[in-house]
C-alpha cells in the first residue's frame, strides 16, 4: 500500500494499492501497442491534443493546485503558479513541435538527404515530489508530442497527482496506453527498465538514484536523461544592486520551502557588501509568513515529509559542529522547518558540499571576484549559477569560468520552455525543454536518396 499524507496536518489523504507484476506487464503491453499507432499520427494531430491538455489544466487549475498543496505542502499560490507554468509548456510545444520535428535537409552528393526525427517508443519517467505536475508535464509534453508513449513512476507521496496527470491526458483524448502511471516500489524499477518495451529512461532526483538507474539502463543499452541534484551558487559582487535584487535572492532559496534542485543554496558574498547583504537578506527572510499552505498569504508552509525536515536538521547540525554559526532560525516542528540563515560556511561542511533540500541559506564571505568564481565552482554538482552585479561585461567574461548547465546574471536560475535545462557533473546529463528537449527521445535518422 501507498499512503498519501498531508504534511501540514499529518492527516491521511488516501491509500493506494501497488500495481501487481501482472498489472505492470499489462500496462507495458498497452504502451507498446499504443505506440505502433501513435507514432503514425500526424504531428498536427498530436499538437491538437496537447493544446487540449493545456486547456484542461487551465479549466481545472485550482483543483490541481489544491491537490499539490494537500499532498506535498506547497503554499497554494505557488501550486497555482506551477499549474500555470504547465499550461505554458503545453502551449509552447503545441506551437513549436511541428517546426522542431521537421525533416532537416542536408546538402550532399545525393539527390536528396535529410535527418528524420522519429519517435523511439515507450519512455519510462521517474519523477520527484517537489514539483509534482511541472516535472512531469515538462517532460511529457515534448516526449509524447514527438510520438512516444510514456510510463510514469512518480514519487509515492504524490500518488494522487500521478493518477490525476494520467486522467488529464485521457480526458484530453490521448489513445489508451499513451500515458500511464504505475504504482510500484523502487525494487521493481530495475525489472521495468529491463523490459523490452522500455526504450529509454528519464529521471529527476538525487545523484544516488541517478547512478542506479543509469547503471541498469546502460547494462541494457538504453538511453537516459538525468536531472539530478544541485547546490547552486548565488554570487554577490561588490557592486550588486542589493535593494533591487534582494527579494529575488531570497526567493531563489526560499521558494517551495527550499525544495528545489535549482535553488540558490550557497550565497558567496564579497566582503565589501557582506554586512549590507546580510542585513537586507535577513530582513527579507524574517518577513516571510509561515502558516497554512491553503492560505494565499502563506510564503512558507512545511517540507513535503517529516523525514525530509529531519534530514535538513541533521545537515545543519553537522555544519554547526564544524564551526558555522546560526544567524537566524534553525527550529523544526514536525515537517516544518523555520527559514534559516547560517554564516561562516566553508568547504567540507554539509551545507557547502551537499544538496540541502530545505529553507536554509548558507552564507560564505570572499574577498575578490576571482575567489567568488573559484568557490562557486568548488562543487561536485553543476546545475546552475547566478551572479548579481552591475558590471555586465565582467559577468559575461566569467561565463566560461563556470561549467554549470546554466548561468544567470541578475536573476535566479529557473526553467523556461524556450531554453534548454539540465546540468553537468553530478547534476546529470541531457537536456529538457526547448528544441533540445524534444530531440532527446527521437531517432535522428539519416535518409539518403540517390
Amino acid at each position: 500500500m501507498i499512503k498519501s499524507i498531508n504534511p501540514y496536518n499529518g492527516k491521511l489523504i488516501k491509500e493506494y494499492e501497488l500495481h501487481t507484476p501482472k498489472e505492470v506487464s499489462q500496462k507495458l503491453k498497452s504502451a507498446s501497442t499504443s505506440f505502433e499507432q501513435w507514432k503514425l499520427k500526424p504531428i498536427s494531430e498530436r499538437t491538437k491534443l496537447l493544446n487540449t491538455v493545456g486547456n484542461q489544466l487551465k479549466q481545472n487549475k485550482n483543483k490541481y493546485a489544491a491537490l499539490i498543496t494537500n499532498e506535498m505542502g506547497k503554499p497554494i499560490k505557488q501550486s497555482i503558479a506551477e499549474i500555470e507554468k504547465c499550461i505554458w509548456v503545453c502551449n509552447f510545444y503545441a506551437h513549436n513541435a511541428e517546426q522542431f520535428l521537421a525533416d532537416e535537409i542536408i546538402e550532399t552528393d545525393a539527390q536528396e538527404s535529410f535527418i528524420s526525427y522519429d519517435p523511439i517508443g515507450c519512455v519510462l519517467a521517474i519523477m520527484p515530489w517537489n514539483f509534482p505536475f511541472w516535472q512531469v508535464i515538462r517532460f511529457a509534453a515534448p516526449t509524447v508530442t514527438a510520438g512516444n508513449t510514456i510510463i510514469l513512476k512518480h514519487a509515492a507521496n504524490v500518488t494522487g497527482c500521478a493518477l490525476a496527470i494520467q486522467e488529464l491526458f485521457e480526458l484530453a483524448g490521448y489513445p489508451q496506453g499513451c500515458f500511464q502511471s504505475i504504482l510500484v516500489n523502487h525494487e521493481q524499477i530495475e525489472t521495468i527498465i529491463e523490459n523490452d518495451t522500455i526504450k529509454a529512461v528519464t529521471l529527476t532526483g538525487s545523484d544516488a538514484a541517478g547512478r542506479k538507474v543509469a547503471a541498469t539502463a546502460a547494462k541494457n543499452l538504453k538511453k537516459t536523461v538525468l536531472e539530478l541534484g544541485g547546490n547552486n551558487a548565488c554570487i554577490v559582487w561588490d557592486d550588486a544592486d542589493l535593494d533591487k535584487y534582494i527579494n529575488i535572492m531570497v526567493n531563489a532559496r526560499m521558494q517551495n520551502a527550499g525544495q528545489s534542485c535549482i535553488a540558490a543554496k550557497r550565497f558567496i558574498v564579497m566582503d565589501k557588501v557582506y554586512d549590507a547583504f546580510l542585513e537586507k537578506y535577513t530582513n527579507s527572510v524574517t518577513s516571510l509568513k509561515s502558516g497554512n499552505p491553503e492560505n494565499m498569504d502563506t510564503d512558507i508552509a512545511t517540507l513535503a515529509r517529516k523525514d525530509l525536515a529531519e534530514k535538513v536538521k541533521e545537515q545543519v547540525e553537522k555544519t554547526l559542529q564544524k564551526g558555522a554559526k546560526v544567524h537566524v532560525g534553525n527550529s523544526r516542528d514536525g515537517a516544518y522547518y523555520e527559514p534559516t540563515i547560517i554564516t561562516d560556511v566553508k568547504a567540507g561542511m554539509p551545507l557547502f558540499d551537499e544538496e540541502v533540500f530545505g529553507p536554509v541559506a548558507a552564507i560564505i564571505k570572499v574577498k575578490t571576484r576571482e575567489e567568488s568564481l573559484k568557490v562557486a565552482s568548488d562543487s561536485k554538482f553543476g546545475l546552475g549559477t547566478m551572479l548579481f552585479t552591475e558590471d555586465i561585461d565582467a559577468a559575461r567574461r566569467s561565463i566560461g569560468k563556470i561549467s554549470d548547465g546554466a548561468f544567470f546574471i541578475n536573476e535566479l536560475v529557473k526553467s523556461d520552455p524556450r531554453l534548454p535545462f539540465g546540468g553537468t557533473k553530478n547534476s546529470g546529463y541531457g537536456r529538457e525543454l526547448s528544441k533540445e528537449g524534444i530531440l532527446e527521445f527521437v531517432n535522428k535518422k539519416t535518409v539518403y536518396i540517390k
